[in-house]
């Protein structure tokens, strides 16, 4: 990793820790130095996510390092079997416990017959990468090793898979593909998988009728219980009124059922009602283009981008905030920079701009930018309201109303 001024992409532990608290009836138990976990969980406030009784640490010493001396995991694990009698205990390897090699896996199992609670060991300790491959993992090991068999199905339920606390708005997001979910076909959303459910909703995974599939590191989760369960899944998010129609249709097409005729017309007259950014008659008087710079994670990049395209909007430039090698033929258009000053001195150009992007991106970009906060880091904003989504038809006129304020902004 090159010279950081600003926050480092959040690493796989990280991710791995945000994504487990939200479970409940299970704890996160994080093996390290009581400071790592005092400093993650301001972290973890912020996003949205509960701190009492979802996050604890062993703490350890110099002696626990040098010698590797794992009796305080031990201890603390029976303590938070018998006082809190979760069904999980996730266990989870800080950075100095990772360096030193400490078999956390090896210690769950011969730990495992002397507490009721299931031990699930993560060892990776922020070293195999940044946060898409801790996302990737807990997905994954939560489908695999927490899902039970399952023999009946619940009618009219799907579940949402690949939402994380560390997205922008991600609750307000998550409402509104509930919203039309219901309004659409009258499904019912069981779980939302690492943000909202717990122990049964995970173990019964495979009850559900649909997986909604929305983000890239989710998808090998959607594959085992579809491979397990046969459970079918549609990956993709409704950005845009011609994204959320595609979106609709794409359910209908896999679960057989009519999408909602009046919901269809409401968001078709929407769509109908869209000036394009060119036209208009004070286009000839604009002495600057409307043009967009977007950064975010890789499906929030690719979704925004197409609705700024539906708002008639130019696209400069499409950031990753996250490494493109774990992606499977990424977008050509979508350039990740591994150097922060590379992407700094970006930032400078983006004279004129609607930018879309984080809170750092927002404190860099010049003064006659319109900046949209859409992703993380998202310090300073916060997340109270949950009816306020990027996704969907709401969505589409929350960035409609942005670029009228926008249009505004630029000279005339």
């Amino acid at each position: 990793m090159s010279l950081c001024r600003f926050y480092p992409p959040a690493s796989d532990r990280m991710a791995i820790i945000w994504s487990l608290m939200p479970i409940q009836n299970a704890i996160v138990l994080e093996y390290g130095p009581a400071g790592t976990t005092h400093f993650g969980g301001g972290l973890y406030s912020s996003l949205g996510i509960r701190l009492s009784q979802s996050l604890f640490t062993t703490h350890i010493s110099e002696d626990d390092v040098i010698m590797g001396d794992v009796t305080r995991l031990e201890k603390a694990i029976v303590e938070i079997d018998e006082t809190y009698e979760p069904k999980v205990i996730f266990v989870v390897a800080s950075a100095v416990i990772a360096v030193i090699g400490t078999d956390i896996k090896g210690v769950c199992r011969y730990m495992q017959e002397k507490v009721n609670a299931k031990l699930v060991a993560f060892e990776d300790g922020g070293f195999r990468g940044d946060y898409t491959y801790g996302l990737r993992a807990v997905y994954k090991l939560l489908a695999k090793q927490i899902a039970k068999d399952c023999y009946k199905k619940e009618e009219k339920t799907y579940q949402i898979i690949g939402a994380s606390a560390g997205s922008y708005r991600i609750r307000s997001d998550v409402w509104e593909l509930q919203q039309l979910m219901s309004e659409a076909f009258d499904w019912k959303c069981r779980m939302v998988m690492g943000l909202e459910s717990d122990i049964e909703d995970l173990e019964t995974a495979g009850a559900a009728r649909l997986n909604l599939i929305i983000r890239n590191e989710a998808l090998e989760a959607g594959n085992s219980l579809k491979d397990r369960f046969g459970t079918p899944f549609v990956y993709g998010a409704p950005y845009g009124y011609q994204g959320t129609i595609d979106w609709l249709k794409q359910i209908s097409a896999v679960i057989g059922e009519p999408i909602n005729e009046e919901l269809l017309a409401r968001i078709e007259e929407k769509q109908a009602d869209l000036m394009p950014m060119g036209g208009g008659p004070m286009a000839s008087m604009r002495r600057k283009p409307a043009q967009a710079t977007i950064q975010a994670d890789y499906d929030t990049l690719l979704g925004l981008a197409s609705a700024m395209r539906e708002l008639d909007i130019e696209l400069t430039a499409l950031i990753c905030s996250h490494s493109l090698k774990a992606i499977e033929s990424p977008n050509a258009d979508v350039t990740y920079y591994a150097k922060e000053k590379d992407r700094l001195d970006l930032y400078q150009t983006l004279h004129g701009q609607w930018v879309l992007g984080d809170s750092v991106m927002e404190s860099c970009v010049p003064q006659d930018t319109y900046f949209t906060c859409v992703s993380f880091p998202f310090s300073g904003k916060p997340q109270i309201a949950h009816h306020l989504p990027f996704m969907g038809e709401k969505g589409m006129d929350y960035l409609r109303e942005c670029k009228e304020l926008y249009f505004d902004q630029l000279e005339i």
